[in-house]
């Protein structure tokens, strides 16, 4: 009995150790699993946190940032882009000129030696119509000077026309030598008034009212007659006169206006701000040449200079729907062109583009910008300083 009793506790003993071992295993094992699991969990999280952080990172990448007050400070504007109109352009050179009948060449009427009338004469200088511009005199030379001469036969020419008047009433002389006379007195007067009208020299006067220019003689030289002496501008209308080549022939007939730039400054002319119109192109190259002469008419308000030569954009057939932006938005680096885009306040993105034909004030875009971007039209090189420095300012955030 004592015996039994024994084996019972003993057994009891044995049973409940067990359970209690395997009991405290399973719960360090839980325990332990519980431990990884969290420890993955937070890994993956880090994980995740890190790859956010890379993402941002490569989204601001290209950003570059100028302060509102920066942009503000140098007047930044922008171009909302928008399809319009625009037109074809042929680049080529030319030359302003004087109109037709807007010049006139000064020639000496006598041989002899210059004297010129007063130091206003200069380039630049303006003339009323009539005024002496200089005198012509040959009284030191060995032939005697013409225009003496001249006065004499006149003087002698018109005692003689006055006398026949009176000698014709009384019939002292017939009709006809009257006639003669009178014949004889015109011609001597035309010389005379010729050559100046004077006693001595030959005044050379003003055909007409405008502007010196091209002044070719100094007082003292000797000069032959007609030789140049000058020219008389009115300088009002000017002539356009563009070289364009042969490859473009075909599309002359569709040339409508044109726009130029001068050499001495970077402002674009407009000729339908100038008054001006298409006179006539050419049917042929020019003599010796391998360009076709493409001719405007044009008013001369006094900003540009006739005799300068000009870079030429002639204006062809409209384009509809056209992506356009101003010149002063490209960028060029290495053969190839950037604009600027806003993204919002504080934000900009360099954007390549491909170019096509510009009239000297826009230029066309044929691909990289799509309507309703933002572009940089003043303070691109603000921009692009601000680009160079690569630097976003802590704080920052662009979403997109």
């Amino acid at each position: 009995m004592k015996r039994n009793i024994i084996f019972s506790i003993l057994f009891t003993y044995i049973f409940w150790g067990c359970s209690g071992s395997s009991s405290s295993s399973s719960s360090h094992s839980d325990e332990h699993k519980h431990q990884h699991s969290d420890h993955i969990e937070a890994h993956d999280h880090n994980h995740d946190e890190h790859e956010g952080h890379d993402h941002e990172a490569e989204e601001h990448s290209d950003e570059i940032i100028l302060k509102k007050a920066e942009a503000e400070a140098i007047g930044l504007t922008t171009k909302t882009i928008r399809p319009e109109k625009f037109h074809g352009v042929i680049s080529c050179s030319g030359t302003l000129l004087a109109a037709q009948g807007d010049e006139i060449t000064v020639v000496s009427p006598v041989a002899g030696v210059v004297s010129l009338a007063g130091k206003h004469i200069t380039d630049g200088s303006s003339v009323a119509k009539g005024s002496v511009l200089l005198n012509v005199s040959a009284e030191k030379m060995a032939t005697g000077d013409p225009a003496k001469r001249a006065y004499i036969d006149y003087e002698t020419a018109r005692k003689t026309y006055e006398r026949a008047q009176e000698l014709v009433k009384d019939q002292i002389i017939s009709r006809q030598e009257y006639e003669q006379i009178y014949k004889d007195y015109e011609t001597v007067k035309l010389a005379y008034e010729a050559i100046g009208g004077g006693k001595s020299g030959s005044a050379v006067k003003a055909p007409m009212g405008g502007y010196l220019k091209n002044i070719m003689v100094k007082d003292g030289d000797f000069v032959e007659m007609g030789q140049p002496l000058m020219t008389l501008s009115q300088n009002k209308r000017l002539q356009l006169r563009a070289e364009v080549p042969q490859r473009y022939y075909k599309e002359l007939p569709a040339v409508v206006s044109a726009n130029f730039k001068t050499p001495y400054d970077d402002r674009v002319y407009e000729l339908s701000r100038l008054n001006g119109r298409l006179l006539s192109y050419g049917k042929g190259t020019l003599a010796g040449g391998a360009y076709i002469p493409v001719v405007f008419e044009l008013d001369n308000k006094g900003e540009v200079v006739p005799g300068a030569y000009i870079e030429v954009f002639l204006l062809t057939a409209s384009i509809d729907n056209a992506i356009v932006v101003p010149v002063s938005a490209l960028t060029e680096e290495q053969g190839l062109y950037f604009v600027y885009l806003r993204l919002d306040e504080e934000g900009y993105k360099k954007q390549e583009v491909t170019v096509g034909n510009s009239d000297g004030e826009n230029v066309r875009i044929l691909s990289g910008l799509h309507e309703g971007d933002q572009v940089v039209t003043r303070g691109v090189y603000q921009v692009k300083l601000a680009a160079n420095s690569g630097v976003i300012p802590e704080g920052h955030s662009h979403n997109h």
